[in-house]
């Protein structure tokens, strides 16, 4: 898996931290990927506030369980691409952590510059820096080539319950 994802990100384009300001292009990205719902800027600060207050347990260097990230074009500001790595703390593995990565989304306007990957690798080595002894997606079958691509496997089938 690549842990230097600081070279592969394309000329023009920059990742960070989500940030309040991110709001119009985060829920765009996201609303191409599923349903956002009517998500006002406030609901969205309150839950990035939320986030910044779930840390790591037994850590001091404030790690978080929630990471998202953005993919930004820095000559506009716009956010290209979205996505996260949730940090669980696991009562296997001796208490060991597993990184989960959600919601990866990248605005049609930036498709083909991959974005998506860069964005996948970034979260992976995220998830190992804070220790994850194993990084898992769920995705559609139609996306497992891609995943594929970025280093991950087939490992089980996802089930759900729609409440």
């Amino acid at each position: 898996m690549t842990t230097n994802t600081t070279n592969s990100i394309p000329a023009g384009f920059e990742i960070r931290r989500i940030e309040s300001r991110d709001y119009a292009g985060v829920t765009t990205a996201l609303s191409g990927l599923t349903t956002v719902g009517d998500l006002s800027q406030s609901q969205f600060d309150d839950i990035l506030a939320y986030w910044d207050t779930q840390l790591l347990p037994g850590r001091t260097d404030g790690a978080r369980s929630y990471n998202t990230s953005v993919i930004i074009e820095s000559a506009t500001g716009r956010v290209s691409a979205v996505g996260t790595v949730f940090v669980e703390k696991k009562l296997i593995h001796a208490g060991g952590l597993v990184g989960h990565i959600e919601d990866i989304a990248v605005n049609p306007d930036f498709r083909g510059k991959q974005l998506g990957k860069v964005l996948i690798n970034h979260l992976s080595a995220q998830g190992a820096s804070l220790g994850c002894y194993k990084v898992i997606l769920d995705c559609d079958e139609k996306n497992v080539g891609f995943y594929e691509k970025c280093g991950y496997s087939r490992a089980g089938v996802e089930m759900q319950v729609r409440m």
